[in-house]
């Protein structure tokens, strides 16, 4: 039996299916179109869509674990909805589900919400799942970079209460031993949710400061205005999902992205290492890594 990893192509997604690969597992990666991904050595591709009900059945017949992954769609909640059911229809008893740090505080932000659902329908079925919260990834700079490199600004909204990023890298690694452990588990595991967060507290303005000095001038932050940050991601993406990361970032001004005392030593302790730092993270940006 194997694991079946959806998003299997995204940069989260195919971290995952290479580190399992890695460990000497049996992955699927599930595929909306033939050929989309490259894959280790090892690696089976199965072509399924998680609204597409026949396609899906066939791919979870013959998974022991899934990694449920959903990409931020208007749908998001319907697809990971009828994956779970799915999932328990054919007996699936080994889950690790990405959630996203405060699904529940962030109510007004529609992916948080979405998110939220799928966790409570986890909850209320006493679905054995390792449910994941990440905070915001630090890759997802990578779509400001230019704009700092140019512009000398850091433009991401993320205000002053403190967002603790976490590498992608981190993420899957905490993934792939999650799913590990249950796919090797005897038996089915009782459920558990992890918050996912980086080793720093971090803000608009230290951000700003960290990237001054990877690149030797000065950066400065580009402030707190959300309407002109959705009206950026609008010129180049949908309007709902440009509103959908204007309210995420409202929410980050108003909460932050934090953990509680002692989540970053308990993470430390399933890696075995040490967490990437934004520092780490900032010096292979300007290397190219």
């Amino acid at each position: 039996m194997s694991i079946l990893v959806t998003g299997a192509t995204g940069t989260l997604g195919s971290l995952i299916v290479k580190r399992l690969a890695g460990a000497g597992a049996e992955v699927k990666a599930l595929v909306r179109q033939p050929g989309k991904g490259t894959f280790p050595a090892g690696v089976a591709e199965v072509v399924a869509d998680l609204t597409d009900v026949p396609s899906l059945r066939n791919a979870l017949a013959s998974a022991r674990t899934l990694f449920l992954l959903n990409a931020v769609t208007p749908d998001e909640v319907t697809q990971a909805l009828i994956t779970l059911n799915l999932a328990r229809e054919a007996g699936i008893e080994r889950i690790v589900y990405l959630s996203v740090i405060h699904a529940d505080k962030f109510t007004y932000v529609p992916h948080f919400t979405g998110k939220h659902t799928v966790e409570r329908m986890i909850e209320s079925l006493d679905i054995p799942a390792t449910i994941l919260r990440p905070a915001y990834f630090m890759q997802n700079e990578s779509m400001v970079q230019q704009t700092i490199r140019d512009y000398s600004v850091y433009p991401m909204p993320i205000g002053s209460v403190g967002v603790s990023m976490i590498d992608a890298r981190d993420i899957a690694d905490i993934a792939v031993a999650e799913l590990l452990r249950r796919d090797r588990a005897p038996s089915a595991l009782d459920r558990i949710t992890l918050d996912l967060v980086g080793p720093q507290v971090l803000t608009g303005a230290a951000v700003a400061k960290i990237w001054s000095a990877a690149l030797g001038r000065e950066v400065a932050y580009g402030g707190d205005d959300v309407a002109a940050f959705e009206a950026q991601l609008a010129a180049y993406g949908p309007a709902w999902l440009a509103y959908d990361m204007r309210l995420m970032m409202a929410g980050i001004q108003t909460f932050g992205m934090q953990a509680a005392e002692g989540t970053v030593e308990g993470l430390q302790a399933i890696l075995g290492r040490p967490l990437r730092t934004y520092e780490d993270f900032v010096r292979e940006a300007v290397a190219g890594v």
